[in-house]
C-alpha cells in the first residue's frame, strides 16, 4: 500500500505556517481533512472540497457534499487520486471564511503496514476565528460609553 507525506499550509504562508502530514493511501480525503484540521487546531464543522487543479469550486474537485448519487466525493481513497511527487492541490475549507490550504506531495512510499494519519512536523500557528474581543477593544479603546471620543484626546 502507498503512504503519502504532504506539506500543508495556508495559501501565502508556506514558509512560516505549515504542517507535514503522513497518511496512508488507503485513507480517504475525509480522513485527510480531519488530519489537516486537527493539526491546525480547527473545528471540523464546515463544508470543504479538495480541488485537484488548485481552483476553488472547479469541476476537478472532490466535495464533501453528496453528489447526485447521495455519496460524498471525499470518500475517495487517496491512493486512487493518481498523485505524483511535487504535485500541488488545494484544500478549500469553510466556504464562508474561505480558508485555502495548499497541499504539496512531498513523498510517496510503499509500506506493508497501515499507519494512522500523523502530523510529523509543525511550524507556526493560525487562528481559525479571530478574537472578536481584541478587535472590539481596539476599535473602541479611545471612545467612552456613548460612542464619542474622550475630550482629552482632542486637546
Amino acid at each position: 500500500m502507498q503512504q503519502f507525506t504532504f506539506k500543508v499550509y495556508p495559501n501565502g504562508r508556506g514558509r512560516d505556517v505549515y504542517r507535514i502530514i503522513r497518511i496512508s493511501g488507503s485513507d480517504t480525503l475525509d480522513q485527510l481533512c480531519s488530519a489537516i484540521l486537527t493539526s491546525f487546531d480547527f473545528t471540523h464543522d464546515h463544508l470543504y472540497e479538495f480541488c485537484m487543479d488548485n481552483k476553488p469550486y472547479s469541476e476537478h474537485s472532490y466535495q464533501c457534499e453528496p453528489d447526485g448519487s447521495g455519496k460524498p466525493l471525499t470518500t475517495e481513497k487517496i491512493e486512487r487520486l493518481g498523485l505524483k511527487n511535487k504535485q500541488k492541490f488545494l484544500f478549500h475549507y469553510d466556504f464562508g471564511d474561505e480558508w485555502m490550504f495548499t497541499i504539496s506531495v512531498q513523498k510517496i512510499e510503499f509500506t506493508v503496514e497501515y499507519a494512522k494519519p500523523q502530523c510529523l512536523k509543525e511550524k507556526g500557528t493560525i487562528g481559525q476565528y479571530p478574537d472578536p474581543e481584541a478587535d472590539f477593544e481596539e476599535e473602541y479603546d479611545d471612545e467612552d460609553c456613548d460612542g464619542e471620543e474622550d475630550e482629552e484626546d482632542d486637546l
